[in-house]
């Protein structure tokens, strides 16, 4: 069983009523253990080390070690592959630690993608919803994996405290991971591991404050119990409170999740419950540019609130899953792993519609909206090893389910507008629907609109010759999509597809030596189709998945202490367009090239570092019209660029500094790249400091985003076609404490 040390610190406290935080924390308090690295101590002390479980995923090979600087780990999920250190890996992926969430004071999974310099975050289709630009395609937070399950967590915003890393595979993953149910995971896939309890048993209890009076508190409490402590109970409570440096935006999350694990010398078991209710109130929107607008608008002042004071926007999810592993024999390992989330929304939304990029004028209009989500996945498995002369094998079969429901209602005034200015905004009062509201079901009944359901089984063989210095991976996953849409008013089938294909994945790895290795990759993205929209005289027709097709070239490099890597990639996307016949179909493509250099590790004793440059060449393809053919994709920069540092202040121990510089160049808004956003540069300081108090840790941790509080153009798109702008956030300090007892 692997296992790994880190230091003691606060985990950002994310929002939940305070009963499930009192319950935790007096459970904190009637046990008591200080945990930290010795080196941190302050002068003259020596404090204790954890030593933290490594099962995560209760499977024999654990979580992937830290690699030096704690900040991420040596390897990652490979999908059904398992988890492989990285140079092992023929494909580009990173794993971001529990110790870079806390110490970067990150609240949700974009907060932590910050950190990444081939990620760039979004905001979704007309909500709150986190989106993820990878290599310069969206993955929506809804195909986010938890523990390699599907969309099991929240399905708009998912609160740190549900997990201990962020693991980032970059590219297609279509044979790896299967389809995701939201048809993205082109570009990448994100898969969030659970939190265990560590060997010794975990008490704290943290507290922080923000801008715009916000107030964060949360408990962590582990244990271990039964014969050397095969038995595991972890409990996460957390609340969150008060506004942002936002003008009179409010944000509320009640959290509280339980993980438990049980291991025997051959089983290994391990399962979560999880609740999260998410409220926003006169949170501010994305920006959508009219279709008569000629210039992009000059960025409002970061603070500016143009949400009508009556918006809002409640989530409230449930979620559940389990996953065993059994060691057949020394050389063959099946495993089973299902899960649920059930999950009830609603919001009032009144997004700002901009007519004169000039002056700012602007629209606005009520738009009502329920929802609600089943789903249910799974996964049976099995791996092995074997040898054949002098070739070594490590084989996999899996097969998997996923199926998913919603109910959706609306009620949507569109033509009852409400006159507003992007930088003078005017509110208004609660609009009564008018008589030519458009309503979709009844919002307080939504009935079922939509089913997914995703079958597939595959079969991979990694090769290994030339003494482990050559590993070649094969494999071919075959899927099935069905997919059926109901109608908003009586929940009648409207249409349904069922399609298949087979995917495959050709990848190597050459290791020149220890420290250098080599790899390519062949593999494929798959996702469902678009759907003729009104326009078209195929009109709600289902278009067939989509097959993006991906080549990867790149080099790892591992020097004990320091690593990196430099990719080359190229990925044909198909799209779909009117043709001169007026049917919808795909008929065009987009074509994403690029190169990305990560680098990370602690470069000297004391100087940690990590970041990384992108380079993207994303361009429309085929697209049926000279004003888009060769043009940019919407949203996606042509250079992106993160350098982090973390410095231990010698001379005083326990004290720490970071700084973070991200830089994204411009982008598009339309594809006809007529209106082009500017790009930006945004500074990030840290300061972490660990001491003991009467015997106690006390973990004291200071931040400052967007320090020279500048006001721009955070991201372009969000949703596939669409130019949502959305503004920067401004400069917000945090400040937090955390106590191990």
């Amino acid at each position: 069983m692997q296992s790994q040390h880190r230091s003691a610190s606060f985990h950002p406290a994310h929002n939940a009523s305070h009963g499930p935080i009192a319950l935790a924390a007096a459970l904190a308090c009637v046990l008591t253990l200080p945990a930290a690295r010795a080196q941190d101590a302050a002068p003259g002390q020596t404090l204790s080390t954890v030593t933290v479980n490594a099962s995560a995923d209760a499977s024999a090979q654990g979580l992937s070690p830290a690699y030096p600087g704690g900040q991420v780990a040596r390897g990652a999920r490979a999908g059904i592959l398992g988890t492989r250190d990285a140079m092992d890996t023929p494909f580009s992926a990173i794993s971001y630690t529990n110790e870079l969430i806390l110490d970067r004071h990150a609240r949700s999974v974009g907060d932590v993608l910050q950190n990444d310099p081939t990620v760039r975050v979004a905001r979704g289709f007309g909500n709150f919803q986190e989106a993820y630009f990878i290599r310069g395609f969206l993955l929506d937070s809804d195909d986010t994996a938890y523990n390699g399950l599907y969309s099991l967590l929240p399905r708009q915003y998912i609160a740190t405290e549900l997990f201990e890393r962020v693991e980032v595979l970059r590219g297609a993953s279509a044979f790896l991971n299967g389809a995701s149910p939201a048809g993205g995971g082109i570009g990448g896939s994100i898969n969030l591991l659970p939190k265990r309890a560590p060997n010794e048993p975990l008490n704290r209890v943290s507290f922080g404050v923000g801008s715009g009076g916000s107030t964060q508190l949360a408990a962590d409490i582990a244990r271990r119990f039964g014969p050397d402590g095969n038995t595991g109970v972890r409990l996460n409570a957390a609340t969150h409170n008060g506004g942002t440096a936002v003008r009179d935006e409010d944000a509320r999350l009640g959290l509280l999740a339980v993980g438990l694990d049980w291991r025997s010398r051959d089983v290994r078991l391990s399962g979560d419950l999880g609740w999260q209710d998410h409220k926003l109130q006169r949170t501010r929107t994305n920006v959508t540019l009219g279709a008569n607008v000629i210039s992009v608008p000059a960025v409002p002042d970061n603070r500016t609130n143009y949400a009508q004071p009556w918006s809002y926007s409640n989530e409230r999810d449930t979620f559940g899953t389990f996953r065993g592993e059994w060691d057949i024999s020394p050389d063959m390992t099946a495993w089973a792993a299902a899960g649920a989330r059930r999950s009830d929304e609603a919001n009032a939304l009144a997004n700002i519609t901009v007519n004169n990029g000039s002056t700012g004028a602007a629209t606005a209009y009520r738009f009502d909206n329920t929802r609600e989500d089943s789903v249910n996945t799974g996964e049976l498995g099995v791996r092995g090893k074997l040898q054949t002369g002098s070739v070594g094998h490590e084989w996999v079969a899996t097969a998997s389910l996923f199926d998913f429901e919603k109910k959706n209602a609306y009620a949507m005034d569109r033509r009852n507008t409400l006159a507003t200015n992007l930088y003078g905004p005017v509110s208004s009062d609660l609009p009564a629907f008018s008589a030519n509201t458009l309503y979709g079901g009844d919002v307080a009944h939504p009935l079922r609109t939509g089913t997914t359901r995703l079958t597939s089984f595959a079969v991979g063989d990694t090769l290994s010759l030339l003494d482990k210095r050559l590993l070649l991976t094969a494999g071919l996953r075959h899927q099935k999509i069905n997919i059926a849409n109901y109608l908003y008013a009586n929940g009648a089938l409207s249409d349904r597809y069922e399609q298949s294909r087979t995917s495959p994945l050709l990848a190597a790895v050459y290791k020149l030596d220890k420290s250098v290795s080599l790899y390519a990759n062949y593999v494929e993205g798959l996702s469902q189709g678009q759907t003729a929209p009104s326009t078209a005289t195929n009109r709600g027709e289902m278009l067939k998945p989509y097959v993006a097709k991906q080549k990867e070239v790149g080099v790892k490099y591992d020097a004990g202490r320091v690593g990196g890597s430099l990719a080359f990639f190229s990925t044909d996307k198909p799209r779909a367009y009117l043709d001169a016949n007026n049917v919808f179909g795909t008929n065009g493509k987009d074509r994403h090239q690029g190169l990305e250099l990560a680098v990370q590790g602690e470069a000297i004793q004391g100087l940690r570092l990590l970041g990384g440059l992108t380079w993207l060449d994303a361009k429309q393809q085929t697209t049926g019209s000279a004003t888009t053919d060769g043009k940019r994709v919407i949203g996606v920069p042509e250079v992106q660029a993160n350098i982090g540092a973390e410095w231990d202040v010698p001379g005083v121990r326990g004290l720490a500094v970071d700084g973070r510089l991200v830089h994204t160049g411009s982008s598009y808004a339309n594809a006809t790249n007529t209106l082009k956003v500017g790009g930006w540069n945004r500074l990030d300081l840290g300061m972490r400091y660990l001491t003991e108090v009467q015997g106690k840790l006390v973990t004291l941790r200071l931040r400052v985003d967007n320090v020279a509080d500048k006001s721009f153009w955070a991201s372009v798109g969000g949703y596939p076609g669409s130019g949502y702008l959305t503004v920067s956030a401004p400069r917000t300090v945090s400040l937090s404490a955390s106590v191990d007892f």
